[in-house]
Order: C-alpha cells, then sequence, then structure tokens
C-alpha cells in the first residue's frame, strides 16, 4: 500500500494545500486527501502526476534502508506496485537525492504504464531488455524490441504499452 502520511508531509513541507496540489496535478482535492490518509492507494498516472508535481522521484516514496550503501542487491531491491496494475518498477538507484532515477520496468502483456499520457520535468531513456514495448510519444508511436533503445524530454506527453505475449522488461533513467 502506498505511504499517504508521507506525501502529506512533503507537500506540506513546500506549503502548499491540498487545494494547490490539486490544481498542479489536475487531481480533486478529495482524491489527494484519500490518497495522504491511506484510504485509496494512486493510479500510477496520478502518482506520475503527484511526483511531477512535488518534484520528487518515484523512488522518494519507497526508501531504501541504507541510502548511505551504493549498492542495490538483487534480492533487495524495493519494487513499487501500486493496487489494480500489472506494471512493477524495481527501484535501481541506491541514491534518493540524486539528479538521475534508474528504474526496471516490468510490465505484463497488454498492460500499459497509464492510461493516459504523461509529462513531466527532466529526460527519460531506456532500453528493453525482454519482449517489446511500444512508446507513444506525443502524436508518434514507436514499436521498441529487444535491444531497441529511446530518449526523449519528459516534457513530451508519453506512455508505454506491452502489446507482447511476454513480460517486456525495460530499463528506464530518468535525469531530472
Amino acid at each position: 500500500m502506498f505511504n499517504g502520511s508521507e506525501l502529506r508531509e512533503i507537500r506540506k513541507q513546500r506549503l502548499l494545500t491540498l487545494q494547490n496540489l490539486a490544481d498542479k496535478t489536475g487531481l480533486s482535492a478529495s482524491l489527494l486527501s484519500q490518497i495522504e490518509r491511506g484510504l485509496v492507494d494512486p493510479t500510477i498516472g496520478t502518482f506520475w502526476k503527484i511526483c511531477a508535481a512535488l518534484d520528487v522521484p518515484i523512488n522518494h516514496f519507497f526508501r531504501l534502508s541504507d541510502a548511505r550503501d551504493p549498492v542495490i542487491r538483487k534480492d533487495q531491491r524495493k519494487v513499487i506496485q501500486l493496487r489494480n496494475t500489472n506494471v512493477k518498477y524495481h527501484v535501481l538507484t541506491p541514491i534518493q537525492q540524486g539528479k538521475i532515477e534508474f528504474v526496471l520496468v516490468e510490465i505484463e502483456p497488454g498492460e500499459s504504464v497509464v492510461s493516459e499520457l504523461v509529462s513531466h520535468s527532466g529526460e527519460e531513456c531506456g532500453f528493453v531488455l525482454q519482449g517489446e514495448l511500444r512508446v507513444l510519444l506525443s502524436d508518434r508511436e514507436y514499436h521498441l524490441y529487444e535491444g531497441d533503445s529511446v530518449g526523449f524530454p519528459s516534457t513530451s506527453p508519453h506512455r508505454y504499452i506491452n502489446p507482447g505475449n511476454v513480460v517486456s522488461l525495460s530499463i528506464w533513467a530518468r535525469a531530472t
């Protein structure tokens, strides 16, 4: 389950009201309140909007046990999977306050990361390790296969879909 109290703490540190955050995300203050109180888990799209509005990387909400250790062992990765999704984010970045966010994205066949195009600050690049991935980028679509890569400004509206029959594994780096 998503830790909404962490969201509330960051929002208050930034001196934002629920309505301010609602205005920045396009979400309702009521929904944000429910997320903060732990009554509702955000969807992936909602989660990205919140992270973008607060200018925090997604791994901020899933802290590692020892942020000073520069190594993350395979069996010690934090995995982000919000309720009602078949998408998992494996956090590969040990640094919480760095400028680069590094994740392994695992998408089940027929699933998408979000149901709508999202945009946020920074830039990102991805590399497909297994399966295939459709990248919708603004008004264009790119079909990637194992070994293919893509890079673009994160301000371009985008989303990822696994059109294949096997799990899609891709590594993504996002720089702020």
